[in-house]
Formats: C-alpha cells, structure tokens, sequence
C-alpha cells in the first residue's frame, strides 16, 4: 500500500495530478484536481488509495487522510465502485456524507451520481455508525472562521478559480453563470470548497 506520495506537483488536467518524486512521475486521480491549483510547481503531499485489480492498478489521492478513509470505506458498500465514491467526494465534505448516512438521509444520498435509492439504502446499513468521528462539530455562530473576516476580493477570486476548474471538468459557461450568485452568497474558506459547493448546487439542477 502507498500510503502518500510527497513531490512536486507537475500536472493536473481534469481527473488527474502528477506528482514528480525521485525521478518518477506518479499520476494520481483525483476528486477534484484543481483544487491543487494553488500548489502547481511546489512540493506537496497528497494521500493515497492504491486499487488493484487483475486488469488495472491506480493511484486515488486525497488531500486530508478523512477523504481517503471515507473513499475506502464507501468501496466496501455494494455497488459503489471507484468513480463512484469518487464522485461522492467531490461534491461535498466527509461530515456531510457521514451526517446523512447517521440521519439515515437517503433523499440525500441519492443526489449523488450513481447512487439509486437501492444503493443509498446499502450505505446506511453498512456505514452507519461506523464514521462517528467524522461527524461535524456543531459550531456556535460566532465562532465560525471569519477570524479575519474574508474579503469581498478574496471571495471573488476564490470562487472565479471554482468556476474555472468546474469549466475544466465540462460544465457549461451558461450553467456556471446560473450558479454564481449561489456561490458568491456562500462563506467558505478555500476554492475546494467552493467547487464542492457549486458541484452540489449542480446535481440539484439535474
């Protein structure tokens, strides 16, 4: 098992990074790759789930070691495969999932693309109870981020950079200007969450 690779961000195109280490360059698949943006041509360490099958092996990463348990865990259920929980992740965070798997929320589940009612149904027998530790802390308004309340600036470039690499994953510039005033009401603190964000409010249109 490769448990992380640590190198130089080489690549990233719409599934995929490259990480340069020793020499080598390993192509990673990823949930959202151009949440990587901001660290192309530096070193960076990204988390890694090796699949083996007779006819393939890949390379899955992740940039907490929650996703990557999280993915490993929804390809234990049966009838989500790798681009499966892959997808699962990439439009929305762990303690959401967890919370509704916890909630037995399988309207919710079933937003996600290949999950079906059957499916969801499968994920709360399994999983439930089994992901407590990644259930979200419930916050007190005044303690969430705005520590140095984001500026407006700030705000607008993150989500220009969340547009753009949801443009690099096919979606349209009409569906991704539908979706702007949504995001742009959001207060998050990182591009990858917006891209979650606007990936979420996408599934609902469909």
């Amino acid at each position: 098992m490769i448990a992380y690779i640590k190198g130089t961000l080489t690549m990233i195109d719409g599934e995929n990074v490259v990480v340069e280490t020793n020499g080598v360059g390993y192509e990673i698949s990823c949930a959202n790759p151009y949440s990587f943006q901001s660290s192309m041509n530096k070193e960076v360490i990204i988390h890694t789930y090796h699949y083996v099958r007779e006819d393939a092996q890949m390379l899955f990463g992740f940039k907490i070691p929650e996703e990557k348990s999280l993915f490993a865990k929804l390809l234990n259920v049966s009838g989500i495969g790798p681009k499966g929980a892959l997808a699962i992740l990439a439009s929305t965070s762990v303690g959401e999932v967890v919370s509704a798997i916890e909630r037995e929320d399988d309207k919710y589940l079933t937003r996600f693309q290949g999950v079906g009612k059957k499916t969801a149904r499968q994920m709360i027998l399994d999983l439930k109870g089994k992901l407590t530790e990644w259930l979200p802390v419930e916050q007190d308004e005044s303690s969430i981020f705005y520590e140095g309340e984001q500026t407006h600036s700030e705000q607008t470039k993150m989500v220009d950079e969340a547009l753009e690499a949801m443009k690099a994953l096919g979606y349209s510039e009409k569906e991704l200007k539908s979706v702007r005033p949504k995001l742009e009401k959001e207060q998050v603190d990182s591009v990858d969450e917006y891209v979650r964000k606007g990936l979420a409010l996408m599934m609902q249109k469909s």
